[in-house]
Formats: C-alpha cells, sequence, structure tokens
C-alpha cells in the first residue's frame, strides 16, 4: 500500500509564493512520474506539473514560467515552487505517482488559496 501526503498549502496574497511537499511512504518503490493535480471549485481537474524520474519536466500552460517542480529520488518525494501566484491558482492540489505516465497514487489533497 502506497501513501502520499501533502503538505505546505495555505492562504496567499496575490503575486505570493507558497511550496509544496508530497512524501511518499509504505510500499515505495520507484516511480516513473511524480506530480501534481488541481482542481478549482466548478472545474475540472487539471495537470500542473509532472516530473519523470530522469527529471523530464512537463508544465500545463497557465502555471509555464511561475512553477517549478522537482523532486527527491530516493526519499520518493515530489516539490511544487509556485511564485507569482495568481487568484485563479486557488485550487485543491493534489499530488500523484505512477509507474509509467498515467497516475496510479493519489494523495488527498491540499488546498492552496490564493486571495487579498
Amino acid at each position: 500500500q502506497v501513501q502520499l501526503v501533502e503538505s505546505g498549502g495555505g492562504l496567499v496574497q496575490p503575486g505570493g509564493s507558497l511550496r509544496l511537499s508530497c512524501a511518499a511512504s509504505g510500499s515505495i518503490f520507484s516511480f516513473y512520474v511524480m506530480g501534481w493535480y488541481r482542481q478549482a471549485p466548478g472545474k475540472e481537474r487539471e495537470l500542473v506539473a509532472h516530473i519523470t524520474r530522469f527529471g523530464t519536466t512537463n508544465y500545463g500552460d497557465s502555471v509555464k514560467g511561475r512553477f517549478t517542480i522537482s523532486r527527491d529520488n530516493a526519499n520518493a518525494a515530489v516539490f511544487l515552487q509556485m511564485n507569482s501566484l495568481k487568484p485563479e491558482d486557488t485550487a485543491v492540489y493534489f499530488c500523484y505517482a505512477g509507474v509509467r505516465l498515467d497516475p496510479d497514487y493519489w494523495g488527498k489533497g491540499t488546498l492552496v488559496t490564493v486571495s487579498s
């Protein structure tokens, strides 16, 4: 059984920064991909970013240039540095991990609210 636990969400003003973390525990093995999706109220879940075991990254168009994803393979952890946050970034952010490109495991989510 694999568990993914997110942390680092909260309330931030527009233009501010937050860093999300996600750590895997349980039957850990080498995930091919780890990443983040988000879901805003009334909207579909959308890809924020993912990173492969080899460091290849992919970002959603709305966050390119503002967010940076990184991972710690040894500790099965993934991080999301979010800068220049906008109110439209408000959402629940979900960490995921997959043995291939698609998600196999999900965290429960952490809420990010961008508001003045």
